[in-house]
């Protein structure tokens, strides 16, 4: 038996270990002695917090850097392309000219950009246990999780005043509380024309070699003034070499490495085919309203890029969960885990159900005390897509106006409730990034909301039928478009005063109000209301709770020894500079300036094979040897979109933007033979700052923080 058990775990521990240089990390958990034996490096406290300090989180999405003492910060240009697009109006339309600060009084202030920089962390695990009683059912236990997570931000936001987010990883096996220095005077510096940023369009996106520029820069300001970085990675002007290690520092999104094998059967069989076939029909839409004319096109740009990209993205994850060989793996290392656990009696809570009452769902044989939390997490995928229209097809995102409406609705009632029972969008500790969102300046144009809530109406009706309750009360017997019109057309949202006006006047100023959006969107709200808590109570506290009890199975079985799923949260990848094998041919590390013209030359300057004009103006000037882009084996995915590369002196050497088509699996699986991370060469960036854009106060900033 002992024998056995020994092979067992050893299979376990293969299962779960990671692959050559897998891993999104959170930097207390470094796999250190690793590095060490494989790359004769392991980076030291003091080299962790600088990283730590001089990485940062774009809260509308997207990672970036510290990169002098006076608060500039890199990123891409597709994550800053919300920025620019609201910036820009039918006369100046930066996205497409790019924006060029010369001198400090023109740096532009942006919206409603907020930038995150983690000042620390700390482990609340012991605490959120203590408080969740093991015998109550599973949806009480989630409000007991819920209410205590709550009631730690609050303490710590009261106590240090900075932003403070309980942060649930390994599904619930951990809690760490974040804390956050905001920063929301931000003001954009340079950002290259779209034609360069993006050469090549979607053909050329997730493929490599590439030849993209994709970079901007922004500044931070505190009182008026450029801050003090509190830490900042130096520039290297000679960049990343071949074979050379690297890391990734950054706040990958989200990955679904550790869901059961249930999960991602749901994911792959439902989840994923529902929202491709959503992405054609928004971008069906979206193009239409674009071939209306110039400006519908500037307009509804970064929509359509995004759909593009996630379209493209989604595709390549479907055919990863589609491949045998992967659910066959996936499938291997939960066998080897339940068995483990069935093996120990210590991890019994995870083998199998404490005793305790009946829980909410009507599946007995899933639930009963001999149930396992998978099998219980099984119980619960099968609940899902049973009422899966609902969760998906109840919805006004597309909408930024109906989307403020809804807010404001939640807004005024959640607020009058204890912190720790409201929706954790509306706790204390989220009310000023909150306010920040939704009294933004930004432009809303009527035309595209109109199209776009019109596009959420008649798939609400298509798919749900005229008569269900949902579509009854959202269209109140009007067609999608006519609802639409008139809901638009009436509203008053689009101007931020009359939001903010709304807000501070608390209830009764929403329950007075005649504006259209409003008085639909309150309408709405107990519909909303119920569905939100049958989901919580049968769906998020079974994954909560089950999802714990896995991973702290796990962690009896394995230790630590893997990393947590992306949360949007700072972790560091670790790789090294590397090409790779495509068929029958060897692709190279880097392109250079070279590949960037001849490319252009090869399509005779065809879109979206063209050049940026300042590009082609300049091609005279600029060192065509110089690298443009590179790939890595580092483990990324989308969030990590404008992470810095970081060699072992803790410099600036890339800039990540993209992924190879390999890669596209990365939110399930990792494999370090073709999957790599692509990034903007720090050489490239140097060049195209000083010969292309003469950019030479950026240049000078760069070089000087030495």
């Amino acid at each position: 038996m002992r024998c056995a058990l020994s092979l067992l775990l050893l299979i376990v521990l293969s299962g779960v270990s990671v692959r050559a240089d897998e891993g999104m990390w959170t930097l207390d958990n470094l796999p250190l002695q690793r590095l060490q034996e494989r790359y004769g490096f392991a980076p030291s406290a003091a080299w962790l917090e600088k990283v730590r300090l001089a990485s940062v989180r774009f809260n509308d999405g997207g990672s970036g850097a510290f990169v002098s003492p006076d608060g500039l910060v890199i990123t891409n240009h597709h994550v800053a392309l919300g920025q620019l697009q609201k910036m820009s109006d039918e006369k100046k339309d930066f996205v497409r000219e790019g924006f060029f600060a010369r001198r400090p009084a023109e740096e532009r202030p942006c919206p409603d950009l907020e930038l995150n920089v983690l000042v620390s962390t700390e482990d609340v695990t012991a605490r959120i246990l203590a408080v969740i009683s093991s015998t109550a059912a599973e949806a009480v236990q989630n409000v007991q999780r819920k209410a205590e997570m709550s009631r730690v931000e609050k303490e710590s936001f009261d106590r240090t005043g900075l932003r403070s987010d309980v942060v649930e990883l390994y599904h619930g096996g951990q809690y760490q509380l974040y804390r956050y220095k905001k920063y929301t005077d931000i003001r954009l510096v340079m950002a290259a024309e779209v034609q360069a940023a993006f050469y090549g369009g979607d053909f050329d996106n997730f493929v490599f070699p590439r030849h993209d520029l994709d970079m901007a820069f922004f500044r931070a300001y505190e009182g008026g003034k450029p801050v003090r970085s509190p830490a900042y990675l130096r520039w290297s002007a000679r960049g990343a070499a071949d074979g050379e290690l690297v890391f990734v520092s950054g706040h990958p999104g989200s990955t679904d490495r550790l869901k059961t094998v249930r999960q991602l059967e749901f994911i792959r069989d439902t989840v994923l085919p529902e929202r491709l076939r959503g992405m054609v029909r928004r971008r069906g839409v979206l193009r239409q309203y674009s071939a209306s004319g110039a400006e519908p096109a500037r307009r509804a740009r970064n929509k359509l890029f995004g759909l593009e990209n996630s379209f493209k993205a989604l595709s390549g994850a479907l055919l990863g969960l589609q491949d045998a060989k992967l659910m066959a793996a996936k499938r291997a290392d939960e066998d080897a885990l339940r068995a483990a656990a069935a093996a120990r009696p210590e991890l019994a809570p995870a083998a199998r159900m404490r005793p305790g009452p009946a829980p909410t769902q009507e599946l007995p044989e899933a639930h009963g005390p001999a149930a396992s939390a998978w099998d219980r997490i099984a119980a619960m995928q099968d609940k899902a897509a049973a009422r899966y229209p609902d969760l998906i097809f109840r919805g006004t995102g597309d909408s930024k106006l109906a989307e403020f409406a809804h807010a404001i609705v939640r807004w005024v009632a959640e607020v009058e409730k204890p912190n720790d029972v409201r929706y954790p969008e509306f706790r204390e500790t989220a009310l000023d990034s909150l306010r920040f969102r939704t009294f933004s300046p930004a432009p809303v144009y009527p035309d595209l909301e109109e199209r776009m809530l019109a596009l959420d109406l008649a798939e609400s009706l298509d798919e749900l039928g005229a008569a269900h309750p949902y579509v009854i009360a959202a269209l109140g017997g009007l067609t999608p478009e006519g609802k639409a019109r008139e809901l638009i057309a009436g509203t008053g949202l689009a101007d931020p005063k009359e939001r903010r006006r709304l807000v501070e006047g608390g209830a009764a100023a929403v329950a007075a109000s005649t504006d259209p959006l409003i008085v639909w969107a309150r309408g709405l709200d107990p519909l909303y209301r119920e569905l939100r808590k049958w989901r919580e109570d049968e769906l998020e506290s079974v994954d909560a709770l089950e999802g714990g009890r896995i991973a702290r199975a796990r962690f009896a079985v394995a230790g630590k020894s893997a990393y947590p799923d992306a949360t949007f949260t700072l972790r560091l990848s670790y790789g090294k500079v590397a090409g790779y094998e495509e068929g029958t041919t060897r692709v190279p590390y880097k392109t250079t300036f070279h590949g960037l013209y001849d490319r252009a030359a090869s399509f005779a300057g065809k879109p979206p094979f063209d050049l940026s004009p300042l590009e082609a103006a300049r091609k005279g000037c600029v060192d065509l040897d110089t690298p443009l882009d590179f790939v890595t084996t580092n483990d990324i995915i989308g969030g990590n979109s404008g992470s810095p590369v970081i060699n072992r002196e803790g410099e600036y050497v890339g800039l990540v933007f993209d992924g190879n088509i390999p890669s596209l699996v990365g939110r399930y699986a990792y494999s370090d033979e073709r999957n790599r991370a692509v990034a903007v060469h720090s050489a490239g960036i140097l060049e195209a700052l000083s010969k292309v854009y003469r950019m030479r106060r950026l240049v000078k900033e760069l070089r000087g923080a030495r």
